[in-house]
């Protein structure tokens, strides 16, 4: 079976059917793809492990505010959400040609920004969820995030099935992510998760649980190129 994503001569990981877009743009960075991390189009965010979604107009770069997800329907507008652990997901919808793109920790996976970025879709351009494609890239996997009591009691809206959570436990972002944007519309066939975990591959990846204070930040980003 093929890797979900690609990495082309960049370093960048692509998700191979959004290459045949030529309206999008998109990537998932990694420690080898310096251009692409540093490029100045970005349009970011403050980001403060939360809910909030910011609509982005295309005119400013640079952090525009504090919030976890960003989206547009405005050509050339660049997207992008940086990371060391957390989930980094990208959303299309291809018939509006719009995208967002999420920074999803821990706490933000707790207060469902998934599901409320497909919201913020939904409320600003009419996007149906049926619509909509989804692609969560590498982040830390349930291999490697063990978490304490306080954080894992708050997964429990998302596992009901397990009984383990009042303890220390692992938790699997992706699949906590997952199951937040099947909730709020989207097809299964339409959920992607790249299941690449970035505790696990430091020769690809940086990841704050592995290398705490040191560890460098890797962005991934979305832009409407036409």
């Amino acid at each position: 079976m093929e890797p979900l994503l690609q990495q082309d001569i960049g370093g960048v990981l692509r998700f191979t059917p959004w290459l045949e877009y030529s309206w999008l743009e998109h990537g998932f960075g990694t420690r080898l793809s310096e251009d692409w991390n540093r490029r100045p189009d970005w349009i970011a965010l403050n980001q403060i492990h939360s809910d909030r979604c910011l609509y982005a107009d295309g005119a400013a770069r640079g952090r525009i505010g504090p919030g976890d997800a960003l989206f547009t329907n405005v050509p050339g507008a660049a997207l992008a959400v940086r990371t060391a652990d957390c989930v980094p997901l990208l959303i299309v919808d291809p018939p509006r040609r719009a995208a967002a793109v999420v920074h999803a920790g821990w706490r933000g996976t707790a207060l469902a920004i998934a599901s409320k970025a497909v919201q913020a879709l939904v409320d600003r351009f009419g996007s149906s969820p049926a619509d909509l494609e989804a692609v969560l890239g590498p982040a830390i996997g349930p291999c490697c995030y063990e978490v304490g009591p306080e954080v894992a009691a708050q997964f429990q809206l998302w596992f009901p099935q397990r009984s383990d959570l009042s303890g220390r436990a692992r938790i699997d972002l992706w699949e906590a992510n997952r199951r937040q944007l099947l909730q709020a519309g989207l097809a299964p066939a339409r959920v992607h998760v790249a299941s690449l975990c970035t505790s696990c591959e430091p020769n690809l990846f940086h990841s704050y649980r592995r290398d705490g204070q040191k560890a460098g930040r890797m962005v991934s980003g979305i832009r409407i190129c036409r």
